[in-house]
C-alpha cells in the first residue's frame, strides 16, 4: 500500500482555491496543531500519554492536533507544552 507524506498532500490540496482560502484562514491552528503533532512524535509519544501526563483526554489532544480546536486556552498548551518540555510562545503582528 503506498503511504502519502503529509506535507505532499498538503501541498496538492492547497491547489484548490476553496481549500487554500480555508486553510489560510485557520493558518494558525494548523501551525499548531503541526508543532504539537511533531514534538510528540519525537518524544515517542502517543495522543493516550501525552493526554495521560497533561491531565487532560485523548480526544482533547487529537482536537488540538487537528488544527480545528478553536477555544484553546493558554494554560491548556503550557501544560501540554510542559509534558513536551516547551513553552507556547504567543505575539500579535
Amino acid at each position: 500500500m503506498k503511504t502519502t507524506n503529509f506535507d505532499d498532500l498538503l501541498a496538492e490540496n492547497l491547489k484548490d482555491h476553496e481549500v487554500k482560502k480555508a486553510y489560510d484562514a485557520l493558518e494558525e491552528e494548523f501551525d499548531v496543531a503541526k508543532s504539537i503533532i511533531h514534538l510528540r512524535l519525537n518524544a515517542g509519544m502517543t495522543q493516550k500519554e501525552l493526554a495521560r501526563q497533561a491531565h487532560t483526554s485523548q480526544a482533547a489532544i487529537s482536537r488540538l492536533e487537528s488544527g480545528t480546536y478553536r477555544n484553546v486556552s493558554l494554560a491548556f498548551l503550557r501544560r501540554v507544552g510542559a509534558v513536551l518540555g516547551v513553552k507556547p510562545h504567543v505575539s500579535f503582528q
